[in-house]
This record gives C-alpha cells, sequence and structure tokens, in this order.
C-alpha cells in the first residue's frame, strides 16, 4: 500500500530540515565559544603574565644575570 508524498509533507520537511540545521549551528558556536573560553583561561593560569590577546609582557630571559659555564 504505497502512498505518495504530499506537497504538506515536503513543506514540513523543509521546515524541520532548517530548523535542525539553524539548532546545530547554534549549538555548535556555542560549544566553540564555551571551549574557546576555557582555553583562554587556562592559559591565563599557566601564564599569568600575559594577556588575553596573546602578548606577552616583558619579562627578563631565563638565563639574565646567571655566569656562563664552559662544560
Amino acid at each position: 500500500m504505497g502512498t505518495s508524498l504530499t506537497q504538506e509533507f515536503w513543506r514540513q520537511f523543509a521546515v524541520l530540515l532548517v530548523a535542525a540545521m539553524a539548532v546545530t549551528f547554534v549549538l555548535s558556536a556555542a560549544l566553540d565559544a564555551l571551549y574557546l573560553r576555557r582555553q583562554l583561561r587556562r592559559a591565563e593560569r599557566r601564564y599569568p603574565d600575559t594577556t588575553p590577546t596573546g602578548t606577552t609582557t616583558r619579562r627578563p630571559h631565563p638565563t639574565a644575570g646567571r655566569p656562563l659555564v664552559k662544560n
């Protein structure tokens, strides 16, 4: 017993498809933003002297002030 797909079915299908795509897009963007925020917070905890843009403040080189040792 076959039935033909009506024009109303295709209209509802298109609306649901667009709605599902919109929800997927918004959810993906929100999760990406949350992940990026988490990464930035983690980086701020590791390197407290860096700014949110990623540029570092001036600090001396780790070996500054130490005498050079030849082996």
